[in-house]
């Protein structure tokens, strides 16, 4: 290995695992490694395996990354790379294999392993490290991790384990040290109900304190789960959120199903009932709040009643865009025993019905795009992405592809909808 080596982060899976995979950027740097995505010496890994696809997935790109460089140095971390490790399973092609309770020290790890080899260290901050990746000008970060709720069918808790959250100031001093540079950040978390309680804070707290304290531009969240949309939560949004510009009025919120059957044999701790306040709630404080959701097609024990249930929800309900996964049982979760006193639906079934929920995402969001043709709203422009267009992002997260614009990415303009062409938002700026 010679100094300066280079190095490559491929990212699969959630958000939280690419805000994890930027701040492994900054610290193999820190640690005198160069970033380059072409030709790198390195390959940090940072998996996922949330499903047997995931993992799958995981797996093939490990093979296709050695066969086309067999001597680049293979590095796997994560949730699968902890899997692999608790099950004894051996992969040859891997020359690292780092779990998640050691992934805050990949850097550091790999470093020791070329410490004698030359690697050249080059301190840089931060800030100098940012611009190297940050061309949308939006950063990622995560506030939490780990989750307690143990949901029948997740693995997560056991890869990731309880929950632990970044104090306030901390993420505060990470948001002033990017506001000069970026335009956007967006907190990620595995379960956001869970942010803050063994430091006594909450996330209100950090959404009032992000608005106050810091010049963001923009504030929003990969994903904000149900037990966090509370009453209080919904009062804190009419009275404050819905009237800052700063905070962006997009919600994922994922809810796996709207059957109260499959919810109870999910262990999610709500009811379809309560789902349709949630988001009924959050609808009529602001109509433009895009909302979308996760929905899991055949679980164990799912009839077609409750797979009509949680599609007369997903038709009749705000929300206007949902990813549908079908179920795969995990070894060692809840629903892996339950399995044994209850059906699983067979693989067709789960392909028709999660076909049958796409379509009906698809007819729900392009509907819901509509709403925006002939209206002025504020966008965040992102880099160049096509020939004649430029992409941006709408107050709600909705993106539009805006007509002969040379505006700098990061910066807040208004715009005209157009048009919705093929399924896009097309806007143009003022004339």
């Amino acid at each position: 290995m010679q100094k300066g080596a280079s190095f490559k982060v491929h990212t699969f899976g959630c958000r939280v695992n690419q805000a994890e995979s930027e701040v492994l950027k900054e610290r193999m740097i820190q640690e005198g490694f160069l970033q380059n995505s072409d030709k790198y010496k390195i390959i940090v890994i940072n998996s996922c395996a949330v499903t047997h696809k995931a993992e799958r997935e995981v797996r093939q790109f490990i093979y296709q990354e050695k066969r086309k460089n067999p001597d680049v140095f293979l590095v796997v971390t994560g949730c699968a790379a902890t899997y692999w490790k608790r099950n004894k399973v051996s992969i040859k092609e891997i020359d690292l294999l780092i779990d998640n309770t050691e992934k805050e020290y990949v850097a550091k790890i790999i470093k020791k392993r070329f410490e004698n080899r030359g690697v050249e260290v080059k301190k840089l901050s931060l800030g100098e490290i940012q611009d190297k990746y940050f061309s949308s000008k939006r950063a990622l970060i995560k506030i939490q991790d780990g989750c307690d709720r143990f949901c029948s069918y997740c693995i997560v808790p056991y890869l990731r384990g309880l929950p632990r959250s970044v104090k306030i100031d901390e993420i505060l001093a990470r948001v002033r040290m990017l506001e000069k540079d970026i335009a956007e950040v967006i907190y990620t978390a595995i379960n956001t109900e869970d942010f803050g309680k063994e430091n006594k804070e909450t996330l209100i707290e950090l959404i009032k304190r992000t608005l106050q304290e810091t010049k963001i531009k923009r504030l929003s969240f990969g994903s904000i789960h149900p037990w966090s949309i509370t009453k209080e939560f919904i009062r804190f949004y009419k009275e404050n959120l819905n009237k800052s510009s700063r905070f962006v009025k997009f919600f994922h919120i994922p809810i796996q199903s709207a059957s109260n059957n499959v919810l109870y044999f999910m262990k999610r701790g709500y009811t379809r009932e309560e789902l349709y306040y949630r988001f009924n709630a959050l609808h009529e404080a602001n109509p433009e709040s895009f909302l979308a959701t996760d929905v899991i097609v055949g679980f164990l024990g799912e009839t077609e009643k409750d797979f009509l249930e949680t599609y007369s929800f997903l038709r009749d309900a705000p929300v206007f865009r949902f990813h549908v996964f079908r179920f795969s049982v995990r070894k060692n979760t809840a629903a892996f025993y339950l399995k044994k006193r209850l059906f699983e639906p067979s693989e067709s079934i789960k392909k028709e019905r999660a076909k049958v929920l796409r379509e009906l995402s698809e007819k729900k969001l392009v509907k819901f795009k509509k709403r925006f043709v002939d209206k002025v709203r504020e966008a965040l422009f992102l880099s160049k992405s096509e020939e004649d267009f430029q992409a941006a992002l709408l107050h709600n997260q909705l993106p539009v592809m805006v007509k002969n614009s040379k505006v700098t990415a990061g910066e807040i303009r208004e715009i005209k909808i157009v048009e919705v062409k093929k399924g896009v938002l097309v806007g143009a700026l003022p004339s």
